[in-house]
């Protein structure tokens, strides 16, 4: 099978190029925005990811012979020209994002593609499979690195993942949003994440007792050892098996890493092999925790007084259980006109459906005194930087009287260019760069706003321009 994403999208696409270029319209100038209208899981904020699939994904943009052939033999009949033209492509255009490990709320822009329509309406499609994605699970692993704290974490759900990629990129968007630690081989091996793994209950099935098969667990790998009780008996079986072969390994010089538990009650399991291993001087010894974990039963387990120091997440991460997509859109915001680039609206039955014309800069509002953000502030692009020695008046789009002026403040701009004329201008950074600047971006907020539950509400504000020109696009097209 190709390894060639090009075709990894939509056929309309296809078709509306095809339109295009029929019409002639293909060179026109097209400016779309990825947002998403609501917050995943009741979050107060999400974290940003997926960028560097996009880049790798524009810069291999191409038809080749495989692809052109299997588009000659669709019904619609591109023609040869057509398709002589799409052997040309390439992306030409002009790309801004925020960076991967941002904190991002609803309704600001991601990613802005400013390119010619050709090339701008192919991307989409694959575009906003990568950030829906890694957007959703990054913000999840997110959630429970907030209510584990320090524990250790480890990504576990390749298994139950939505096929490979979603696998090593899953396990990618958890290390970057806090997890410390991945099962998956290939995504250790791809982006340098560490791995940490165990052994199946079926090592231990395989021996003709519990014993022997932590004993030559051990004796195969006397530096990793950590070992799963609950094949047949936790606390009467397999925590004692445990202590024997940890006492074995001092002998030796050497200390057991701990145990792991896969089923029954975490929290009376984990207090129970606390006490055991740490009478028989294995205080030192973690115990790993497992068995469709999430950020509310590793919160109920904490206020359990659970004594776990490792949580190994799965399903619920990988797959986000919970919530099973982000729902961001890629909208068209301005288009060329007579060698111009207009706005353009949508309107919706749905007021949240309805868009923000125009082609928009967003700045983060910083107080300089706390150094905490106050809020989000989306200005057209015309508009220029802020002039951060005037007040700042923000107000609430939907409740205009909740307002507040804001002072001393500083204006840092969320989005940055990452592609100028088809070439790319960022340096994308490491895996270990974004991941130590999303804990950056965390302490920018008060804790009220990153809690789990009933989270403060962040403001995403609009320029007096921007809305200004929003309600005037509706007028105009709501008589």
């Amino acid at each position: 099978m190709s390894e060639n994403l090009t075709m990894h999208t939509d056929k309309y696409q296809i078709n509306m190029m095809y339109a295009h270029w029929v019409q002639g319209s293909q060179n026109e100038q097209a400016v779309f925005e990825v947002y998403f209208r609501k917050l995943p899981f009741g979050n107060g904020y999400a974290v940003f990811a997926g960028l560097e699939r996009v880049v790798r994904y524009m810069q291999s943009l191409r038809f080749g012979d495989e692809e052109i052939a299997f588009l000659r033999e669709q019904e619609e009949g591109y023609t040869e020209a057509f398709l002589d033209a799409l052997r040309e492509f390439r992306f030409t255009g002009q790309l801004d994002a925020v960076p991967e490990g941002t904190v991002v709320f609803a309704n600001e822009p991601l990613l802005r593609v400013t390119a010619r329509i050709f090339e701008a309406q192919l991307i989409e499609t694959a575009i906003l499979n990568f950030v829906n994605y890694q957007t959703l699970i990054a913000t999840k692993a997110s959630r429970i690195k907030q209510v584990a704290g320090e524990d250790g974490l480890l990504e576990f759900g390749t298994r139950r993942a939505q096929e490979a990629d979603a696998a090593v990129w899953g396990a990618r968007a958890a290390y970057l949003a806090g997890f410390h630690a991945t099962s998956n081989l290939r995504a250790g091996m791809l982006f340098g994440i560490p791995t940490k793994g165990t052994h199946a209950h079926a090592w231990v099935q395989g021996h003709d007792s519990e014993e022997e098969a932590f004993r030559k667990y051990a004796e195969a790998l006397p530096d990793q050892v950590t070992l799963l009780v609950d094949t047949y008996d936790t606390l009467r079986s397999g925590v004692p098996n445990a202590i024997r072969i940890g006492k074995l390994l001092e002998k030796q010089g050497k200390r057991m890493n701990g145990i792991r538990l896969d089923s029954g009650d975490l929290a009376y399991l984990s207090q129970e092999a606390r006490r055991m291993m740490d009478e028989a001087g294995l205080h030192y010894a973690g115990i790993v925790a497992s068995n469709d974990l999430d950020e509310g039963i590793i919160f109920s387990l904490k206020g359990q007084g659970a004594k776990i120091d490792v949580w190994g997440v799965g399903t619920q991460l990988i797959t986000s259980g919970d919530q099973p997509s982000l729902g961001g859109v890629y909208k068209l915001v301005a288009r060329e006109k007579d060698g111009e680039l207009i706005p353009v609206i949508k309107i919706s039955g749905n007021p949240e459906k309805v868009t923000t014309p125009g082609r928009k800069d967003i700045y983060r509002i910083v107080n300089r005194e706390t150094g905490i953000a106050e809020g989000d502030y989306l200005t057209l692009a015309e508009e220029g930087p802020l002039n951060t020695e005037e007040p700042l008046r923000l107000f609430d789009p939907i409740h205009h009287y909740i307002q507040k002026v804001v002072q001393r403040y500083d204006a840092l701009p969320l989005l940055t260019a990452v592609f100028r004329d088809g070439a790319l201008v960022y340096e994308l950074p490491t895996l270990e760069e974004a991941r130590s600047y999303h804990r950056g971006q965390l302490a920018l907020f008060w804790p009220q706003v990153l809690r789990k539950t009933n989270p403060a509400e962040y403001r995403v504000n609009l320029s007096d321009a921007a809305w200004e020109l929003k309600m005037a696009m509706i007028a105009e097209h709501t008589i």
